[in-house]
């Protein structure tokens, strides 16, 4: 089993650029790429503010904060990544969006490199089926937010071999993160459950059963969660959660995953949650 020292990764959103963050505080060599300058500038300053914060808390001193800030390098250039050991990609949760970065991350890199998918949703199965080197593609979901979340489902494709998973664990582990291990089926383990609830909150908020605070309440205090469904679908995004939903009905044709027309609604208004300063709350 080799050992990774350096990782690409594709995306410099929140879950790409927690990512970079959370390896480079590991001792990692982190390349962030994004095909868009302001993107990466985007991510680098949410690395920037998290770390300012941790620093503030006693958490990383000033020199720690400076070894893991010089430990990435962003470039705009997929090529970059070539020498990667291990390349993770975050990139949009769109099908179209991933089979092509798989395609190009495939012709680039070392045949023996892991690519590996933070994908929440999307079958790994598929995404290993568009290269030319199926066996050492595999899943490496974070949760959000990646530096706070220490669970990462690791999602084998049926083409997975074991010393990528093998490989694929230890490097997770050496990010701090505690593993549980799924099959590829839709929704993986968490999005199967979570995705549920948090259409089911629609529903009723949809059916005028109780006001959005009501129902957040009703979860954090009478189901012992440290969030709300609305305020967690609001940190996730909506139209994450309405991708999601949309897999899942698709894929088991089951009426139970049924995205509900408020969601939908939302999304169609652009009321995103936090990344678009509204959603069930206002930001």
């Amino acid at each position: 089993m080799k050992t990774i020292k350096e990782i690409g990764v594709v995306g410099a959103g929140q879950m790409g650029a927690g990512i970079a963050q959370v390896a480079a505080q590991s001792g990692l060599k982190v390349k962030l790429h994004d095909v868009s300058e302001a993107a990466i500038e985007r991510g680098l300053a949410g690395i920037d503010a998290n770390l300012e914060r941790a620093q503030q808390r006693g958490k990383l001193s000033t020199r720690e904060r400076g070894a893991v800030r010089d430990r990435i390098v962003s470039t705009p250039a997929l090529a970059d990544l070539a020498e990667c050991p291990c390349v993770i990609e975050a990139a949009t949760e769109e099908l179209g969006i991933k089979l092509e970065l798989f395609r190009s991350l495939d012709a680039c890199v070392d045949p023996e490199a892991i690519l590996a998918t933070n994908t929440s949703s999307i079958p790994v199965t598929r995404l290993a089926g568009a290269t030319r080197h199926p066996t050492r593609v595999i899943g490496l979901h974070f949760m959000n937010p990646v530096p706070v979340m220490k669970l990462v489902e690791i999602v084998r494709a049926l083409q997975t071999t074991d010393e990528t998973y093998t490989t694929t664990c230890e490097l997770a582990g050496r990010l701090g993160k505690t593993l549980i291990t799924t099959e590829d089926r839709p929704g993986f383990i968490v999005n199967r459950m979570l995705i549920p609830f948090l259409n089911e909150a629609c529903f009723a908020l949809q059916e005028g059963l109780g006001t959005v605070q009501d129902i957040d309440q009703g979860a954090k205090l009478g189901l012992n969660h440290p969030m709300g469904p609305f305020e967690l679908a609001d940190l996730i995004g909506l139209d994450t959660c309405l991708y999601i939903a949309e897999v899942l009905h698709q894929e088991f044709g089951e009426d139970k995953y049924r995205p509900a027309t408020l969601l939908r609604n939302y999304v169609s208004a652009g009321w995103l949650g936090r990344k678009t300063g509204k959603g069930f709350y206002g930001y």
